[in-house]
């Protein structure tokens, strides 16, 4: 009797602990954001790849933008996925979904800002309406081909605002760009040669000295106010306001484009654009008329890539393209939230 009596008892134990064993497994782990953290970094703590970061895009659609997220945000991580939490947070504990109080992960590190490092020499649009300072019209002894050190003559003079010791970048400007969907003239590509520094200033013309050059310099490239060409590390930003456009063109002129590529976009600072914005590459999916029977609508858009803006100028932006599922075209549609 009293081992039948244990083992009921046994039993009724074994069901009551069950839920809470249940509810244990399913309880997600729920975490506030702290200044500093990024996907990046939480992607490495909490599901175990820092470079889970750019699929998360592909398969929550909550989530518009790897850098989202901002201090004092409650987000939690359940199977693989990221979900935000809506409910307020409060002092001394965070409120989840359901009403349930949640703490927060004890003393974790501060997640590394997720950058990516530019060159310098990425080259950019001249759009339409901006005009050179001036060109190199002649190198000494009549030289073609020119490089550092070698002096040179400009057409900039004292009437086009140049003095004795003013600096300036050497561009070389590439094709005229059309604009792939309107066919509007958007401007040249132009990229980095070197720069030089004026030594002898007149009213029309002057002479100067090649300081740097990391190309060869030729007659009729062109002049821009100084801008030092550098690598330097650019951090992803989130977008200040909705931005859309087009991918108008490459730095290399290839026709498919991957991971690593540098292009040019239509968007600038007219439009909203930052440096750090990151934008995905989208493409329409055609529909097979003959397999379809009624009226299904615009169909959303297909993800094909992203991309991280590093230079913009009024009109026209520089991005590096940082993750391809598909190959990217000039042409193709970029936006900050994906449809």
């Amino acid at each position: 009797m009293k081992s039948r009596m244990r083992l009921v008892l046994s039993l009724m134990v074994m069901l009551l602990s069950v839920p809470w064993l249940l509810w244990a497994e399913e309880e997600p782990t729920v975490y506030v954001i702290q200044k500093g953290d990024t996907l990046w970094g939480l992607s490495g703590k909490f599901l175990n790849n820092p470079n889970y970061w750019p699929d998360l895009w592909s398969k929550n659609q909550q989530v518009t933008n790897p850098h989202f997220i901002y201090p004092g945000q409650t987000v939690r991580f359940v199977d693989g996925r990221l979900e935000i939490v809506d409910a307020p947070v409060e002092a001394g504990g965070q409120k989840a979904a359901a009403g349930k109080t949640v703490q927060p992960v004890p003393q974790l590190e501060v997640a590394e800002e997720k950058t990516f490092t530019v060159r310098g020499n990425e080259g950019w649009l001249m759009e339409k309406d901006t005009l050179p300072t001036g060109r190199v019209i002649a190198g000494q002894h009549g030289r073609l081909v020119l490089g550092e050190d070698d002096t040179v003559f400009t057409d900039i003079g004292t009437s086009h605002g140049g003095n004795d010791g003013s600096k300036y970048t050497i561009l070389r400007k590439s094709k005229q760009i059309k604009h792939p969907v309107t066919g509007d003239d958007l401007g040249y590509k132009v990229y980095p040669l070197g720069a030089l520094q004026l030594t002898h200033v007149t009213k029309l013309n002057s002479r100067g000295i090649i300081s740097t050059s990391f190309k060869e310099i030729e007659p009729g490239d062109l002049l821009v106010p100084y801008q030092p060409v550098k690598r330097r590390t650019v951090a992803l930003k989130m977008v200040s306001r909705p931005l859309k456009g087009y991918l108008v063109e490459s730095a290399t002129g290839n026709t498919a484009l991957a991971t690593g590529d540098v292009v040019y976009l239509d968007l600038g600072r007219s439009e909203g654009a930052e440096p750090g914005n990151l934008l995905y590459v989208v493409r329409k999916v055609a529909i097979e008329k003959m397999l379809v029977e009624r009226y299904v609508g615009e169909l959303p858009n297909e993800v094909v890539g992203a991309l991280v803006i590093v230079e913009v100028g009024n009109r026209t932006s520089t991005a590096i393209v940082v993750k391809s599922i598909d190959a990217i075209f000039k042409g193709n549609e970029v936006v900050s939230a994906p449809r």
